[in-house]
């Protein structure tokens, strides 16, 4: 049987970084819907990242997007950050906004270009520097639309000599995270389209170099849970990008499309020991709220993968274990299925309690008035997010 103090003390660890973008206004291709009480600046984005680790408990961190976060002060934004009771955490580069960037960004086969784009990615070094952050986080857009357009092989070098050049610039205690995606807006050949050509590149570099998973960067039908396990046990995960989608890349809410998928990857996180702190997994949400209230769908998507965690935690590993070893198929089924079918809300409430917050997080939030506040306070200036 698990230790069910054993599980509490893992939730109550468990930490989700939100994304600063998630805060600010998003949208379709065709449209990006504005809310009111949106933040203008990265500062109320880090405010209201703060009330979500408010009524969580579980998400002390929040990322930043360069130069959507961009500042004359990071330090300041460092102290404004620990003044509102969370940090700063993963540095995400952007080289797929600027018009010099359609053909590329460090792929590009212009070198004046590739030059710009490394540059930015440096940049963002620095800005770790200035934050205190680990990780950079990289994705890039780079890829060709049609045969023959470019020459594939060329490109995975020019990419090799951009990560190569800003690895040499981390620190020793920093990492940079790789994530890859399968298509969009690439749609012949993506530069870094999956997980073997993140872990080629990564493995290339050194230990300072790991893969992201961002759930919603793959084929219908790929088996997450197994590059999860694959890159625990080569010690190549550096973390996740938590999100749901229906087809491609929709950045819906974590667990809203597929929950039990969430499960089962949270069960390999568990079981290859990737929730100890010393294996550096970092959790993250990569969401962008379009048509719900932004801050309680932020709540919600901390919860769902609370749920998860909480049920991947109380798979018993020696019923398990015995049932595979004996081949007992339907057993060994049943000891993961019994931990999904229980219902852990009552345990978060209790761990939530212990932890001197509301049981209830959105119901939390909703009572203390924060979403009338933003409202009335945010009038004027521009609001954050990204235009289409």
């Amino acid at each position: 049987m698990t230790d069910l103090s054993t599980v509490k003390a893992a939730l109550k660890a468990q930490s989700i970084e939100t994304p600063s973008w998630a805060y600010g206004n998003s949208g379709t291709r065709f449209k990006v819907f504005a809310q009111a009480g949106v933040p203008r600046t990265p500062q109320e984005k880090i405010d209201d990242a703060a009330r979500v680790h408010e009524f969580t408990a579980a998400a002390p961190s929040v990322a930043l997007h360069i130069p959507w976060d961009r500042t004359d002060d990071y330090p300041a934004l460092a102290a404004h950050a620990a003044g509102q009771g969370v940090r700063l955490g993963v540095i995400n580069s952007n080289v797929f906004q600027d018009d010099d960037y359609k053909l590329g960004s460090v792929t590009h086969p212009d070198p004046k270009i590739r030059r710009k784009a490394t540059d930015h990615l440096l940049e963002c070094v620095d800005i770790m520097d200035a934050t205190g952050s680990r990780d950079l986080k990289l994705w890039f857009s780079d890829g060709t639309n049609y045969p023959g357009q470019d020459d594939i092989a060329d490109r995975q070098g020019r990419l090799g000599d951009a990560l190569t050049e800003v690895y040499e610039r981390l620190a020793d205690d920093q990492r940079m995270l790789l994530e890859y995606k399968l298509f969009e807006p690439a749609f012949y050949a993506t530069d870094v389209p999956d997980w073997g050509t993140a872990y080629a590149h990564c493995l290339k570099l050194g230990p300072k170099a790991q893969v992201v998973v961002d759930t919603g960067h793959h084929a219908p039908g790929t088996n997450i849970e197994f590059i999860v396990a694959t890159l625990l046990r080569e010690g190549k995960l550096g973390g996740f990008d938590f999100n749901s989608r229906f087809y491609a890349d929709d950045d819906l809410m974590a667990g809203a499309a597929d929950p039990f998928q969430l499960f089962r990857i949270m069960y390999e996180v568990v079981r290859g020991g990737g929730l100890a702190a010393e294996t550096g997994v970092a959790f993250m949400l990569d969401q962008c709220h379009n048509i719900e209230a932004k801050i309680p769908a932020i709540i919600r998507s901390v919860m769902n993968v609370q749920e998860a965690t909480a049920k991947a935690l109380l798979v018993d590993p020696a019923a398990l274990r015995a049932a595979q070893q004996a081949g007992e198929v339907l057993e060994a089924n049943a000891v993961l299925m019994d931990a999904y079918n229980t219902d852990v809300r009552p345990l978060l409430r209790e761990i939530r309690e212990e932890q001197g917050i509301g049981p209830d997080p959105i119901a939390a939030y909703k009572r203390s008035g924060w979403a009338d506040h933003i409202v009335a306070e945010r009038v004027g200036g521009t609001q954050a997010g990204w235009g289409a």
